[in-house]
């Protein structure tokens, strides 16, 4: 199993929002960035997600969600009327991948950013890195279960 984080704004869509959706399964759609969709294309069924709200306040690790489809061309970059349309991308050449992602459980808590720069066993973590702007990053097992132990502890 590997371990990812993957952002999300909560006005676009919430780990409330997963928690919601039918079968509590989404597509995760929109990315726009090379290198977060290589890490999607390495993402494998069962792989499990810290769901991070980005541009929030405060920007935060939220809870869990588990790869349940692997990589599959995001349908989305071929539809001029969504915000994801991308003119580049063909039925042929769709460049664009998403994969299918669960909720798995909100945290008790948030664990905001601020917090988590202050663990010195996140310290490696590309979320943490000066001017990271990934959608998708891995995280190792030890990075994920510090963030799990973190969310379980009062604040």
């Amino acid at each position: 199993m590997h371990y990812w984080l993957i952002k999300s704004e909560p006005s676009s869509f919430s780990i409330e929002d997963l928690a919601a959706a039918p079968k509590k399964t989404t597509c995760w759609d929109g990315v726009r960035n090379y290198q977060a969709r290589n890490f999607m294309k390495s993402m494998q069924k069962g792989d499990r997600c810290i769901f991070y709200h980005s541009n929030a306040e405060p920007p935060a690790a939220v809870g869990i969600a588990e790869v349940v489809k692997e990589a599959y061309p995001d349908h989305t970059a071929l539809d001029p009327n969504d915000h994801h349309y991308d003119p580049k991308a063909t039925p042929e050449k769709p460049i664009w991948e998403m994969v299918d992602v669960k909720f798995v459980a909100a945290f008790p808590r948030a664990i905001s950013l601020e917090e988590l720069r202050g663990v010195k066993a996140l310290s490696g973590m590309e979320l943490l890195r000066k001017g990271s702007r990934l959608s998708v990053t891995p995280v190792t097992a030890a990075e994920f279960r510090t963030i799990e132990k973190l969310a379980a502890k009062k604040s």
